[in-house]
């Protein structure tokens, strides 16, 4: 029978097949943050356990970390200690950590694939959801619970069920103004947030071929927010040329061996997947989100629409979403007015993502009523940025970068949207409370969100594009 990609990764990796029960997997990569890993530890030491295969697992600081002062002690207290037991833990078990200010620090998913720890063929798992950003890269890559991510540390295998496999093709080009946050989001508007859960998804089609690799890691970092167990493409000479050199890629006569294995990594001719979905490009136009959960979401020109079809308790939950926001059904968001921007995140903050809210800002100036965070994601961001002269177009503009971490996308740092206010966000959630307590976010690219930051109002970018 012909083989998907996720079947031959998934194959090739597993240890034995538990009868009526789940599959023992072996896995290539563990990633730990200061959040999900602190229990798990702890279960190790209880136990008197050592780290099974310690070379194949690296732990970072992303969630908790300051964006400004990194070279000074965290001052809140709850976030110093997590980010320093994180510390403590690596040291204890002889595991490769990258603190804060080491120059291979950032967050975990933008740092895993920049660094070459990341490659085709891999099984990667991190106590995170969206670990699903590194299946850009050919892998098998999904988020994992804290007793599992005690069961990689123990053993570098975890205990799986099998998922189905899906495959979204989105065929012809995409148009101007539209990038892979915009084709995520589309594809959630269609799908919901529940509509590929149970299953693990393949992007194919030309429009995904044509993605950079940094559009493909944000395209696959959202899988989840659909409900899948993780969004996967198959390497090509897009993968292969972003991996060459990397500081971890294989060298010489391993990096021979390693391509000729990773081009045989694509899906056959005839295989059979349990479900196909068609959307065309040309249907795709600029995102952003109205609701509280990123399925919530429109092309930037139209309406919120309207209950009129709804049944009567998809109308109760659609009007809570609503209230919260401030919204109307039926209205447009253009020209509503915007308080905060955030650019980053493991969604939008790659060199890439800097370099769209660039060419949109240049020779222009940030509203005054805008607070605007970008924030890379990572030091290697961060460094780009500067050899690129971006960050003086976004000086001039009026507009400062921050240190690298998760920053504003999730509430666990300083950088928290006040109650009320309005955030376009190039984050990946848009959940009630999600970047701060009363914090009403608007998901979209980073076009969208530069266009906000010059406006001051929800504008389309394609207004503002040469």
């Amino acid at each position: 029978m012909a083989n998907t990609l996720f079947d031959k990764i998934w194959d090739a990796h597993i240890v034995q097949q538990v009868e009526d029960g789940p599959t023992q997997l072996y896995i290539d990569r563990l990633y730990c943050h200061e959040v999900t890993s602190p229990q798990a530890f702890e279960g190790m030491r209880s136990r008197g356990l050592k780290c099974f295969r310690p070379q194949n697992i690296y732990c970072m600081p992303d969630h908790n970390t300051p964006t400004h002062d990194q070279d000074k002690p965290i001052e809140d207290v709850v976030s110093r200690t997590q980010v320093d037991t994180l510390a403590k833990n690596a040291h204890d078990f002889g595991l490769a950590h990258f603190g804060m200010m080491d120059k291979r620090n950032g967050i975990i998913h933008v740092v895993g694939p920049e660094r070459g720890l990341t490659l085709p063929g891999m099984t990667i798992v991190c106590g995170d959801s969206h670990t699903s950003t590194h299946g850009a890269m050919g892998a098998v890559a999904f988020g994992i619970g804290t007793s599992e991510v005690e069961m990689v540390l123990a053993s570098q295998c975890i205990l799986q069920a099998r998922p189905k496999t899906m495959r979204i093709t989105i065929d012809g080009k995409l148009k101007k103004g539209v990038t892979a946050k915009d084709v995520a989001l589309y594809m959630m508007s269609k799908m919901t947030t529940s509509g590929a859960t149970g299953y693990f998804v393949e992007y194919a089609g030309e429009a995904v071929k044509n993605l950079t690799m940094e559009g493909r890691l944000t395209l696959c970092n959202l899988s989840i927010e659909m409900g899948a167990r993780g969004g996967m493409i198959a390497p090509d000479e897009v993968t292969f040329e972003y991996i060459k050199g990397r500081e971890n890629a294989p060298k010489g006569e391993a990096w021979d061996k390693a391509l000729a294995y990773w081009k045989t990594l694509k899906s056959e001719a005839n295989a059979v997947f349990d479900k196909e979905v068609l959307y065309h490009a040309e249907d795709i136009e600029p995102m952003i989100t109205y609701g509280t959960n990123p399925g919530m979401g429109m092309g930037i020109s139209q309406a919120i629409p309207t209950t009129e079809t709804m049944n009567e308790q998809a109308k109760i939950s659609f009007h809570k979403s609503l209230n919260y926001m401030g919204f109307k059904e039926g209205e447009k968001l253009l020209g509503k007015q915007v308080d905060y921007v955030f650019l980053g995140a493991c969604t939008n903050g790659r060199i890439e993502d800097f370099r769209a809210f660039a060419s949109i800002v240049k020779g222009r100036k940030k509203a005054d009523n805008i607070t605007a965070w970008l924030v890379p994601g990572s030091w290697m961001v961060d460094a780009q940025i500067r050899e690129e002269g971006l960050d003086k177009v976004l000086a001039e503009a009026g507009f400062e970068i921050r240190q690298p971490g998760c920053s504003a996308c999730l509430a666990m740092n300083d950088d928290k949207i006040p109650a009320g206010k309005y955030a376009v966000s190039t984050s990946n959630r848009n959940f009630e409370g999600r970047q701060g307590q009363g914090a009403r976010t608007m998901l979209a690219s980073p076009l969208v969100a530069a266009a906000a930051a010059v406006t001051g109002v929800v504008t389309d970018p394609r207004e503002l594009m040469d």
